[in-house]
């Protein structure tokens, strides 16, 4: 029998890849996406057409608030697993439109719940970020510490995301897995982060902006090696708690103590200079960027870094692809891209 997953975001950056990759290892995969104007409508449509061309991907154009659209398709599917990745993303984009976020991420997330719950979901993974450290300092960041002091409206509502999650987790039994994500990139990526903009200003003769004066560090995670860890993550289900061996735990393990339900961190727990970063876009361009230095913007942090232990333990694989192949694989597919 083919395991059938439910992809929410699905033509979205990672929504994409994963879809990928779930077909290629044989999954039948329904994908939801409303295709909001966010960035590009052309780049999500491009990224569809590739996804539509296996017979066993479907897409559905709704938005993940509409409970009763929702409700139907998943009635329809009926998923074994699905992993959740809509939401309106980005830090700075929160401060200006914070209402957005609230009806994506706040009651989208709410109807994801109420579904599953419903069906009783085999297993639901849910997309968080590396921002829910937000003002932490201990370093590296590990899936135990307190995570109380967002730095910005989208990491309050990812950390808003967990808590509902994990009362619904106990209140309803449902198994439920938080992808803490650390600066994810590769070819495919939005055209509002970081990559995109330096290769897009440097192929132009323009000037990039960095910020904090270039004195920050990125755990940058490249999106195979992300995909690939949801994989093996799916049939990772967290036990209930009558099912689970005391002898058998793992000290640093995020397991709730009272529902099916962890948190775990998806990084590359190698955190690169800023600069180090622009430098391997330079050698994979064959250019010198024009660089202006600003200070730091309001809710960034200057350094990320994810302890990926559980990571590690729970399925035996962390991801490892260099900067300097990441970074040349998307300038790569960038320039083939507006080229065509």
């Amino acid at each position: 029998m083919i395991n059938k997953v439910l992809v929410t975001g699905s033509a979205g950056f990672i929504g994409f890849h994963l879809s990928q990759h779930l077909l290629s290892k044989g999954y039948s995969v329904l994908g939801i996406d409303a295709l909001t104007e966010y960035y590009d409508i052309n780049l999500k449509l491009n990224r569809l057409k590739l996804l539509e061309k296996n017979s066993n991907f479907t897409h559905k154009n709704i938005r993940i608030e509409e409970s009763r659209d929702v409700s139907e398709i998943f009635k329809s599917f009926l998923p074994n697993f699905v992993v959740h990745l809509a939401a309106q993303a980005g830090v700075r984009y929160s401060i200006d439109h914070p209402d957005e976020y609230i009806k994506t991420n706040i009651l989208g997330t709410f109807t994801i719940l109420e579904v599953c719950r419903k069906l009783n979901i085999q297993h639901l993974l849910m997309a968080s970020t590396s921002s829910i450290y937000g003002a932490n300092k201990d370093l590296p960041f590990k899936e135990l510490q307190k995570t109380e002091t967002p730095m910005s409206f989208y990491a309050a509502t990812k950390k808003s995301n967990e808590l509902m999650a994990h009362s619904y987790s106990h209140v309803f039994n449902l198994p439920i897995t938080i992808l803490r994500f650390f600066t994810v990139y590769g070819p495919w990526g939005r055209p509002d982060m970081a990559l995109f903009k330096f290769v897009k200003a440097i192929t132009n003769n323009e000037e990039i902006e960095i910020y904090n004066y270039g004195n920050m560090k990125r755990d940058f995670t490249y999106v195979s090696d992300l995909v690939f860890s949801i994989e093996k993550l799916l049939n990772c289900i967290p036990l209930d708690i009558s099912k689970r061996n005391p002898n058998s735990t793992i000290k640093f393990d995020s397991l709730s103590e009272v529902a099916p339900y962890r948190h775990i961190n998806i990084g590359n727990s190698k955190p690169i200079e800023l600069m180090s970063y622009i430098h391997a876009l330079e050698n994979a361009l064959g250019l010198e960027a024009k660089k202006s230095y600003k200070p730091i913007q309001l809710g960034d942090v200057p350094e990320t870094w994810a302890d990926t232990r559980l990571l590690k333990e729970l399925i035996g694989y962390t991801p490892s692809t260099s900067v300097e192949i990441g970074v040349k694989n998307f300038v790569e597919w960038y320039l083939s891209y507006i080229n065509k």
